[in-house]
């Protein structure tokens, strides 16, 4: 781990402030995903700026019958409270579905958010990758790529997001408040903050530099049943060969959102239309711009299989 200078901000607009006017400079919330990719060296700041002492770590009720959850609130605060247990139950859900423990102790809802790709060339300095170092190439794709995404990818990269709770936080139409150095907000659609690689892989999301989480605000209550399943090579600690989030109406309509198989939470709002005809008709018209290797082509089949498996439970 390479030497770094560290502050500990009092409020969103000095972290933000602190972040945008220093080159290399992060923020640190929970740290579980970042000090593992410091280690590595993978990341390497010059400068760390502590944001668990400006607050953010509330979950409160909004004027439209939602929630806003503060972007240092812990997953299992999140995942434990009985609002969201209760009305966002596939939140919950995906929530205990990552990591252990005592690792959801520690992340924090806008660390989860950013947590970068588990893609093996990623981690290994010695591999090329775009995304760790843009023009050097990508390895996974003529490499061994079972774990990676097979739509929404580049010739750049093929790396796969590895959250499950943005998975349902997409179903549910969240939106991600933010703060900026000048103090100024905005509020990003959940469906507009991961990026696809195309040409610029490095870059995971839409959030300009300095640009600080504050939030993540659910809209009212949309009912229905409300599962998420995750396929995974062992039964914890492994991140999703594919998952799915859905909340299915009695009449069999609903939403659905893929995880594991594209380099964003995946949901195809038109493919939906096609839920109450079964999980083929879904994955069909929502993997149809799919572009597999060999090795990972048998996810297309697996989101079938596992949709199917949701589909049923919810029916039951």
């Amino acid at each position: 781990m390479r030497a770094f200078t560290y502050q500990r901000a009092t409020s969103p607009r000095e972290a933000a402030a602190a972040v945008a006017g220093k080159r290399g400079a992060m923020f640190l919330g929970g740290g579980t995903n970042l000090l593992d990719l410091m280690k590595l060296e993978i990341e390497v700041p010059t400068h760390l700026v502590d944001v668990q002492d400006i607050g953010l770590d509330a979950i409160e009720e909004t004027d439209e019958g939602g929630l806003r959850i503060g972007a240092l609130v812990s997953n299992t605060a999140l995942a434990a409270d009985a609002r969201v247990r209760r009305d966002y139950a596939v939140l919950s859900r995906a929530i205990v579905a990552g990591a252990s423990g005592q690792l959801r102790n520690k992340a924090t809802t806008a660390g989860n958010l950013l947590q970068r790709t588990r893609c093996p060339y990623f981690y290994d300095p010695n591999m090329p990758c775009n995304k760790r170092k843009p023009g050097t190439g990508c390895a996974a794709i003529e490499g061994y790529s079972r774990q990676l995404a097979v739509i929404g990818t580049s010739d750049k990269c093929i790396a796969t997001y590895p959250g499950d709770m943005a998975v349902a936080l997409r179903v549910l139409d969240a939106e991600v408040e933010t703060i900026k150095a000048d103090g100024a907000t905005r509020s990003i659609p959940i469906a507009d903050f991961h990026r696809l690689p195309g040409d610029a892989p490095e870059r995971d999301n839409v959030l300009e530099p300095g640009e600080l989480i504050t939030g993540v605000v659910l809209p009212g209550p949309i009912g229905g049943t409300h599962v998420y399943r995750k396929v995974r090579d062992r039964r914890s600690y492994a991140f999703a060969l594919v998952s799915v989030a859905a909340v299915i109406q009695d009449d069999g309509t609903g939403r659905v959102a893929f995880g594991g198989v594209a380099p964003k939470p995946w949901r195809d709002e038109a493919a939906e239309a096609a839920l109450p005809q079964g999980a083929k008709a879904v994955v069909s018209r929502a993997f149809a711009k799919a572009r597999p290797s060999e090795h990972n082509k048998f996810k297309i089949t697996l989101a079938e299989r596992t949709l199917a498996a949701v589909i049923a439970k919810a029916r039951s």
